[in-house]
């Protein structure tokens, strides 16, 4: 039951009966996201963690927040596929592009990108919300190939992490739409 209304304009409204459809899977609800429990963060590197949020199979894609308590470095990766981030605190960027993402800022991936995930030095730890469809291809620093990341890694990594932590590997499939 969400929160009861005392003087909003709507007090009293009842809600939809029947609102979701026999088939559909519930909506994904997690409160405080971008915590600061590390254990909800499964390693990407030495310094980046991801927290997901939710995850589809089916089309290779996720959500998650990027946190890294200092300065840090995911890696060098290509997205065939769109991605799209909001910073929530600290500062990130790319090596290649001419922008620092700080609080409030978005950011809009076009297929095709290839860059160096990096976070900076800040008064608070980098966090940003990143819905990211389709694989990461990993570079090296000329660009060329190295191997990929895909929704079905990431599932691993964050089962693995989470068992390890003692959250479960099962609480990953809670994330499943």
């Amino acid at each position: 039951m969400p929160e009861e209304a005392r003087s909003e304009f709507w007090k009293g409204l009842k809600p939809i009966t029947d609102s979701v459809k026999p088939d559909a899977q519930p909506e994904v609800y997690l409160s405080q996201v971008a915590t600061d429990d590390d254990r909800y963060y499964a390693p990407l590197s030495e310094t980046v963690g991801s927290r997901p949020l939710w995850i589809n199979v089916k089309d290779n894609s996720w959500a998650d927040i990027l946190c890294a308590k200092q300065a840090g470095l995911v890696n060098r990766h290509y997205h065939p596929h769109e991605v799209f981030a909001y910073t929530i605190s600290g500062k990130w960027g790319y090596l290649e592009r001419p922008w620092t993402a700080r609080a409030g800022d978005f950011v809009y991936e076009a297929p095709g990108e290839g860059h160096t995930l990096v976070a900076y030095e800040s008064d608070e730890p980098m966090k940003a919300f990143f819905i990211v469809k389709g694989p990461l291809i990993w570079l090296d620093e000329n660009g060329n190939t190295t191997g990929y990341f895909d929704v079905h890694d990431y599932i691993e990594l964050c089962r693995n992490h989470y068992e390890k932590v003692g959250i479960g590997a099962d609480y990953v499939n809670s994330l499943f739409r």
